[in-house]
């Protein structure tokens, strides 16, 4: 398995401290998800290479339950950013992201579609707009994928190289849709007026304690 897609080149400025406070805990939530998610995935490869195909997809398994994890945050963050991207003071800053950074043909035709689309919008509220409906469609497409793999997989206890060069595949383009949307949360809070930033930093407060609920055992709770 070739891991997590390398950060993208962003060139960005460090955020103010009281906009760090809000970034920093879900970023690291959402990367410390996402490591989760790639060495459970680099333990079912493991398990694969050593021809114990059950235990690969029983591996596989577990990585398609934390997969929903971070999927919960990731869309979580994008639909935050979508209610607040209204209230955005002035121009917003805009990071085109390239179908050539993506390794699956699902996300590469549909990220085409967004580049072409692209190019057609001056308002960067649109483009902007149209950015984070591009991230929650591959998003969708992304965790669709690879949950048709995985359950048609362990099914079959398909060993085929074809259908886990796939699931590495989903696996770095969803680290790259997580980066790109922590990204534009970056960019967004540096937009925002300091009431609207509280007002982002209660949702995201929100949605990670929604998140670590759900990842207590019932006997956690």
């Amino acid at each position: 398995m070739e891991g997590a897609a390398k950060p993208p080149v962003n060139g960005l400025a460090p955020l103010r401290s009281e906009l760090q406070a809000v970034y920093r805990p879900l970023a690291q939530e959402i990367e410390a998800h996402t490591m989760i998610l790639g060495i459970t995935l680099n333990d079912a490869f493991g398990e694969r290479e050593e021809n114990r195909q059950e235990m690969a997809w029983r591996v596989v398994r577990l990585a398609l339950g934390e997969w929903a994890r971070l999927a919960e945050l990731v869309v979580g963050v994008q639909t935050i950013l979508t209610k607040f991207l209204p209230a955005a003071n002035g121009i917003v800053p805009l990071r085109r992201i390239a179908s050539g950074h993506f390794k699956s043909r699902e996300v590469i035709d549909y990220v085409r579609l967004y580049e072409f689309l692209d190019q057609v919008l001056f308002s960067s509220r649109h483009r902007f707009s149209l950015q984070l409906r591009m991230l929650a469609r591959a998003s969708a497409l992304l965790g669709k994928s690879f949950r048709h793999a995985c359950r048609e997989g362990e099914r079959t206890l398909d060993s085929s190289e074809e259908l886990w060069s796939h699931l590495d595949c989903f696996f770095h383009d969803f680290d790259l849709i997580a980066k790109e949307t922590l990204l534009a949360l970056r960019t967004l809070l540096v937009c925002q007026s300091p009431e609207a930033v509280q007002e982002i930093a209660l949702d995201l407060r929100v949605l990670l304690e929604s998140s670590m609920r759900v990842s207590l055992s019932p006997s956690e709770q």
